[in-house]
């Protein structure tokens, strides 16, 4: 085992990601990981049932030792053994982002020996981390031109805060990365939106959709869900160019106008659309581990969020790569190996 890299959990964006990001890295690398102030910079800081489950999820794909493993714990000791890819369940037992403990696992099993299957409950939709939708359109397609297939399927929807919701993937590794090059977006082919509504009335999806209209051409579709957990609202829009998807998306909440959240998503899609950059702000967090693995490859976005420049620092920690961000043109930025 080599030297123990230790990660200061409140630098930089000082949130979950790099909780996660430094477990798939001391996994892929072997290398033992002291992580300490987790979560620091939050209201609830430490560790949260989400991201314990994660770290649990961690441990049991590489038979780690694990020091910390509790509820609110703000320091984690982890000495990671060799991925063991197969069949996996994991329920976090609240409204947390079962896609975020994909996301903690990912990067080790799609390099594995062999494929695996993962079951994972929680919350499928949650506002503030990459929605089924979003992993599923957005950010699998792109690993899957790297080599590593990933097929999900949502088979219970899960809204905050009752949750319940169950996603499965299905990871097929590949041996290595292939390089990422992605500086242009190419044509358009098309703008969908989708309103869920879930134990909510229908005029709901409805409102949303109108008003979105009112700044976007698009193809519409209305998804109502029998879900008795409890209520829960999405509006999502799907954007197609040639070389990548963006997905976006609003959720409602209590005192929050349909019009509002639809307003909300509308202008996120049309900064997109008017910044003509091909990868937007969270994809650029997703594509970061893959390109390291790598060792090369560039792709163009915005300026990049300080949750990019944390996660960039937490991989350098752990990989011989040195990132590069040059501002190409106004509204662009590419970050390159």
């Amino acid at each position: 085992m080599s030297a123990v890299i230790a990660i200061d959990g409140s630098a930089g964006e000082g949130g979950g990601q790099v909780l996660r990001s430094s477990l798939a890295l001391s996994i892929l690398t072997g290398k033992e990981l002291r992580i300490e102030k987790i979560r620091a910079n939050r209201r609830r800081g430490g560790l949260l049932r989400q991201h314990l489950t994660g770290l649990r999820a961690a441990v049991a794909i590489s038979g780690a030792e694990v020091e910390g493993d509790k509820l609110k714990s703000a320091e984690v000791t982890f000495r990671p053994g060799p991925v063991r890819p197969g069949e996996y369940s994991f329920a976090i037992g609240t409204a947390g982002s079962a896609n975020l403990v994909l996301q903690t696992i990912l990067p080790p099993l799609m390099l594995a020996s062999g494929p695996s299957l993962l079951t994972l409950e929680g919350g499928t939709h949650n506002d503030k981390s990459p929605p089924f939708h979003y992993l599923r359109d957005a950010f699998l397609p792109q690993l899957a031109r790297l080599g590593p297939k990933v097929e999900m399927q949502l088979d219970r929807w899960g809204f905050y805060p009752a949750g319940g919701g169950e996603i499965s993937a299905e990871i097929v590794p590949s041996a290595e990365i292939g390089v990422l090059n992605l500086d242009e977006r190419g044509a358009l082919l098309g703008i969908d939106a989708t309103a869920v509504v879930s134990a909510l009335p229908p005029k709901i999806a409805r409102r949303e959709l109108r008003a979105l209209g009112k700044t976007l051409d698009f193809a519409a579709e209305i998804v109502e869900v029998e879900d008795p957990r409890g209520p829960g609202n999405v509006l999502m829009v799907t954007v197609r160019h040639e070389n990548v998807t963006e997905v976006f998306t609003g959720f409602g909440q209590k005192g929050v106008t349909a019009e509002r959240v639809a307003g909300r998503v509308a202008a996120e899609v049309t900064d997109y659309l008017e910044s003509e950059v091909p990868v937007g702000e969270h994809l650029a967090d997703q594509l970061l581990i893959p390109m390291a693995l790598a060792g090369k490859g560039s792709f163009v976005t915005g300026e990049p969020s300080l949750h990019t420049t944390t996660n960039m620092s937490v991989i350098q920690r752990f990989l011989d790569v040195e990132f590069t961000v040059e501002r190409v043109s106004r509204r662009a930025w590419r970050i390159s190996l």
